[in-house]
């Protein structure tokens, strides 16, 4: 897997959310440099994890649906006696 990239849009995004969190959840500010820190830490240890279980979850969904789409094909089957 290579290195998460995120526009800027997206890393603001992601900025804004930790800076909150921190401020909601913990009483505490963050800067927006220290929450980018956070964003290259989890991505780098974590981000794996994630995007494993994104695989794992897109490969079900597909199996799932292959599976309906043989059933389907199976019902269109013509009697042969």
């Amino acid at each position: 897997m290579s290195d998460i990239k995120f526009s800027r849009d997206e890393l603001d995004r992601i900025v804004h959310k930790i800076k909150k969190y921190f401020n909601d959840e913990l009483d505490q500010d963050i800067g927006a440099f220290e929450a980018e820190f956070l964003i290259d830490f989890f991505s780098k240890e974590v981000g794996m994890f994630f995007y494993n279980r994104g695989l794992f979850d897109a490969h079900m969904l597909f199996t799932e649906k292959a599976d309906e789409l043989s059933y389907l094909i199976q019902e269109l089957e013509q009697p042969t006696i």
